[in-house]
């Protein structure tokens, strides 16, 4: 396994999340109960063209994709805050070659969207997140531990936390 452990300073690491594209998409399961106040939050397939993540285009579409999506009291005006749990198996395919990794990435978050654009992750287990500029060189990395993730309006990442684990799913497919 390709898994490394990187120490994190809190507030200096950065990153950019990308989980399906979207920041946290997912669908939901048929056996949601009714009336919880779980909702399916649907995700699409995505691209990312070579040399933004890894050296080669790649492709990701989820093939488990049993997340659920729920809403949460707002912490203040303008921030809107959503739970997000469940199932996620996204295949990460090498458009060139197609070699393809299937990431387990089902972790659980809390989002606080705020009006500016700028959210905040509070992360448990395992996302998807695909990296231009920071603490982690280019690439789409599984990041798993406890920690938070900020992103700006200008879309800086920040992830803070004490050890975060990474596995490099362009090493998987390259």
């Amino acid at each position: 396994m390709r898994s490394t452990i990187v120490p994190v300073a809190l507030g200096t690491a950065c990153m950019a999340v990308m989980t399906l594209g979207t920041g946290h998409a997912a669908a939901a399961a048929t056996t949601t109960p009714q009336g919880s106040g779980w909702e399916p939050a649907p995700s699409a397939p995505w691209d990312v063209a070579a040399g933004e993540r890894c050296a080669f285009a790649i492709h990701g579409e989820p093939i488990v994709d049993e997340v659920v999506r729920r809403e949460l009291p707002p912490p203040a005006e303008g921030v809107t805050r959503s739970a997000y749990k469940g199932d996620l198996v996204v295949r990460v395919t090498n458009k060139e070659t197609g070699a393809h990794y299937d990431a387990d990435v089902s972790g659980s978050a809390v989002v606080d969207v705020h009006a500016s654009g700028a959210q905040f992750w509070r992360v448990v287990g395992p996302v998807l997140v695909g990296v231009g500029d920071g603490n982690l060189a280019r690439g789409m990395y599984v990041v798993d531990g406890v920690y938070t993730i900020g992103i700006s309006p200008t879309g800086s990442k920040t992830v803070t936390g004490p050890v975060v684990a990474t596995d490099s799913v362009c090493d998987h497919i390259d």
